[in-house]
């Protein structure tokens, strides 16, 4: 159940019409939606909101010939590429690994590309899903499919953050749009292995402010007793113009050392100004089998320095919910998930959208009251 009295899947997998996917008719192969998810969150000119929903478009058999099959764009086309399936690696559902190399190399049962879902205010009903302005890869950058929007309105513009994904790098990339509608791409602003580049929805001091997560295999240790755990935490970087990105020297959100339940974590939507500081809402993710449980947090950050956390708790603000992916129960393939990744204000709540299960958008609203002191 729900602690919350409006929380629902407002897009699944079934909702998706392929025929109109930007693979359509280039793939000598049946596809599916794997999921419809991790949506990022705007409110457009005319009041209505939009979502960016990730489309993970995946092959229903990607096992045959004795090779494991994935799909890549080349010059323009998409084709399929075969795995040998003694050298791969396939516990993990929407990925598979290849054995060899001296370190970790991926390849995905799935192509992503990014569709645009206009919902009403609230972010309860859909108003129309925009297929003529999706955005697919472009180029060699992204060729194994661009990832999980988070959108930010700042001075009149949309910036949207993506993950691009290739052999060559697995970067952030830059769109930008005068309506939250059509959207340009304007280049790779991070070139380093980071799911979640969060830009804040506003300046500080003239500059441009955002959260990122650098991945790596590697971490050093802090000293014992320490109350953090060493691991992937949330970072902060600084721009004079929202493309050309400096690390700030202090550290942002870290995973404490009392705790599994946010052993690795990362950034969920973009932070927003609210009375006293910046609203950030973050995953957590605690080790189980092979994927973990991912839950969303909240902190409050300084209105100057969004390296200093005001308040927090420990206890999520959003777990995975059972009860609503029952009805597409026979989708299902991960569990335990829910992956935050937009915020838009409504009246006295915060309409929350979030990817659940990697499968489905979900809708929260949430008072505005719960991040209160004493709430």
């Amino acid at each position: 159940m729900s602690d919350y009295p409006v929380d629902r899947l407002v897009l699944v997998p079934d909702d998706i019409d392929l025929s109109r996917s930007p693979l359509a008719g280039q793939l000598d192969a049946e596809t599916y939606v794997l999921g419809a998810f991790n949506p990022g969150l705007t409110r457009l000119p005319n009041g209505n909101l939009l979502m960016m929903v990730r489309i993970a478009e995946a092959l229903r058999e990607p096992i045959h010939g004795g090779k494991v099959h994935a799909i890549r764009l080349d010059e323009g086309r998409y084709v399929l590429d075969g795995w040998p399936l003694e050298l791969v690696n396939t516990a993990d559902p929407r990925k598979f690994m290849l054995h060899g190399g001296g370190w970790k190399i991926m390849a995905l049962t799935s192509l992503s590309w990014l569709l645009p879902v206009e919902l009403s205010p609230d972010g309860l009903e859909i108003v129309a899903i925009h297929y003529g302005r999706a955005i697919a890869p472009a180029g060699e950058w992204q060729c194994y499919g661009v990832e999980d929007a988070r959108i930010s309105r700042i001075d009149g513009k949309w910036l949207m953050t993506t993950c691009s994904v290739s052999p060559e790098r697995h970067s952030t990339t830059l769109y930008v749009s005068d309506n939250g509608l059509d959207w340009r791409f304007d280049g790779i602003v991070l070139d380093h292995q980071n799911k979640d580049m969060l830009i804040f929805e506003g300046r500080i001091d003239g500059q441009y402010w955002a959260q990122t997560r650098p991945l790596g295999d590697l971490y050093f240790a802090y000293p014992p007793g320490s109350e953090w755990r060493a691991g992937p935490s949330i970072n902060l970087a600084v721009s004079p113009d929202a493309r050309h990105w400096r690390p700030f020297l202090k550290p942002g959100i870290r995973p404490r050392a009392d705790t599994v339940a946010t052993a690795r974590m990362g950034g969920g939507t973009p932070p927003i100004r609210v009375d006293g500081g910046w609203l950030s809402l973050w995953h957590g993710v605690e080790p189980k089998e092979i994927v973990g449980i991912y839950r969303t947090y909240w902190s409050l950050l300084d209105p100057t320095d969004p390296s200093r956390v005001i308040r927090t708790e420990a206890s999520p603000l959003l777990e995975a919910n059972p009860a609503l992916t029952r009805p597409i129960e026979h989708q299902m393939y991960v569990r335990d998930v829910v992956f935050t990744t937009g915020i838009a204000e409504l009246d006295d709540v915060y309409v929350v959208a979030s990817g659940e299960a990697d499968l489905a958008c979900r809708i929260t609203h949430i008072p505005k009251s719960r991040f209160s002191p004493g709430s």
